[in-house]
């Protein structure tokens, strides 16, 4: 009897040899399907340094592939012209190959979980849909987790996955008699500090083809391609984790909010891309990070923070993402409607904190996670932007981004557009936040320290205006007490003051939603 043959289908963000679609290949009898498509390459308009980064990633990884003597029918972006798509070419990939099945595992993104549920009935041969084994809880698992619950807090399911896994826990308790060491990782970067020289990897052939192409075909998308410098291979993002925590993870606790000109990456791992790709897996980076603090190479509050964004966050975006969608995306608990302003896009603002941001964004197609959530994030809750405009931004501009892990973030966590869901209150803040973790504010045509006026930090009056608009939905939160009492104290004039100034920059030049 001959053995069955089996089309092994691997996504572009599935790029690890035992993710649950190849673990038990037979390399005698089976193929190993890849396929760049033009439709996953377009359907937003990436970053090009993201759409390089997949291409070549993809490619290295199907190199290694065949050098341990597996087939692989490898589909370039360069044969399909702009009409290809997942489906047309697994349908290709059938007719050619005639296996008896199709092996996939389930994608990151919910319009791709619908797609293959479609293969089902379209394809002449099975499909046979696994688990993705690289995340430490399953869908199946998270959603008996939040089964019954409105909101899903992160800090309970992080304590569950601490004792599930044992990282960072001792008989039973959680290292050093706490769970969270938050309080201790808030630290502005101090006068002339410098951090770590940031390794980067100089692209190979495989990789300078790629971005040859990605220049040429998608010229008119966001971002830069001079300083593409992310790993490709799993051997790259090891060094790359090595580095990490050897020279950064000491230090990364202490200053994970802190903010600084000319300066993208301080002590943050840049290692979301790998992991997001399959190059690496979440359990194998927290277990190096939990070994580093057992040999007393980095603190405990350093340690239990980049945990707790492995671990804790990113599990549960996951999680939350697959059992709220798709009606989650749907939801506008604030009402925002205002468009998404060019400067997004173009960085051309008189605000220095987001210019400097969307700068650092179009260089590197990355910010760290508190210019995405307390300046681009921060502003784009304050302004009232419209929550699709702005998660399509989210999910275009940065190479770490998929809809999975990008979706909750910035619907949830960013605009609280889900009422309460993920947060138990909005993230909005003043200028004073931006102002105390960054030195932003000193190169800013405005003045952080102004309240009101035209000269006035548009963060300052935004946020008390933010707290007007939504005061019927937010005035209840005892979250939010300390500054509905202040905004209870201000006279009819300031609340005036305060809502004109809105006005008028809202409706002002620096808002365009167009080049002019």
């Amino acid at each position: 009897m001959s053995a069955r043959r089996t089309l092994r289908f691997v996504l572009g963000d599935q790029l690890h040899r035992r993710v649950s679609s190849l673990v038990d290949i037979d390399p005698d009898t089976d193929i190993v399907l890849m396929v760049e498509v033009w439709e996953e390459a377009t359907y937003v308009r990436h970053h090009k340094q993201k759409i390089a980064f997949l291409l070549s990633a993809m490619r290295h990884f199907a190199e290694e592939l065949k050098a341990d003597g597996i087939a692989v029918d490898y589909v370039r972006l360069e044969a399909q012209g702009n009409t290809g798509s997942f489906t047309g070419e697994l349908q290709r990939a059938i007719v050619r190959h005639e296996p008896d099945r199709i092996v996939v595992t389930e994608p990151g993104e919910w319009r791709v979980w619908e797609m293959m549920q479609g293969w089902r009935e379209a394809l002449p041969v099975p499909v046979e849909i696994r688990d993705d084994n690289r995340f430490l809880c399953s869908r199946d698992d998270f959603a008996r987790w939040a089964e019954g619950r409105h909101a899903l807090r992160l800090e309970t399911f992080y304590r569950g996955m601490r004792k599930r896994t044992g990282l960072l826990m001792k008989d039973g308790e959680p290292v050093g008699g706490q769970w969270n060491f938050d309080h201790d990782n808030r630290k502005a970067l101090p006068p002339g500090h410098r951090s770590p020289q940031r390794l980067g990897f100089e692209p190979d052939a495989i990789t300078s083809e790629v971005i040859a192409i990605v220049s040429e075909r998608f010229a008119d998308h966001f971002g830069d391609l001079d300083a593409f410098r992310w790993p490709v291979t799993r051997g790259d993002a090891i060094i790359a984790l090595k580095h990490f925590l050897d020279d950064c993870l000491p230090h990364f606790g202490d200053y994970q909010d802190a903010m600084k000109t000319d300066a993208p990456f301080l002590y943050h791992a840049l290692l979301a891309p790998a992991l997001n790709a399959g190059l690496l897996t979440g359990g194998e980076v927290c277990r190096a990070a939990s070994r580093a603090y057992d040999e007393g190479r980095a603190p405990l509050n350093c340690v239990e923070g980049f945990i707790r964004q492995i671990l804790g966050w990113r599990e549960y975006v996951r999680g939350l993402y697959w059992t709220r969608m798709p009606a989650y995306a749907d939801t506008n608990a604030l009402g925002a409607s205002r468009d998404l302003p060019w400067f997004y896009w173009s960085g051309e603002t008189k605000m220095n904190c987001i210019a400097q941001c969307v700068a650092d964004t179009r260089a590197h197609a990355y910010a760290h996670h508190i210019q995405r959530l307390m300046v681009t994030g921060n502003f784009a809750l304050l302004a009232g932007l419209d929550p699709a405009q702005v998660e399509e931004w989210y999910l275009v501009v940065y190479a770490d981004a998929y809809e999975w892990v990008e979706l909750p973030n910035v619907h949830g966590m960013v605009l609280w557009a889900d009422g309460g869901v993920m947060g138990s209150k909005p993230y909005a803040a003043s200028g004073a936040y931006i102002n105390r973790m960054s030195d932003y504010c000193r190169g800013c045509a405005y003045d952080v320290r102004a309240k009101t006026g035209e000269g006035a930090c548009p963060f300052n009056y935004l946020y008390w205006n933010f707290l007007i608009e939504n005061a019927g939905r937010l005035q209840g939160n005892p979250r939010l007490a300390m500054p509905y009492r202040t905004l209870d104290g201000m006279g009819s004039v300031r609340r005036s003051e305060i809502v004109a100034d809105a006005a008028r920059f809202l409706d002002g030049p620096e808002m365009r939603s167009a080049p002019a």
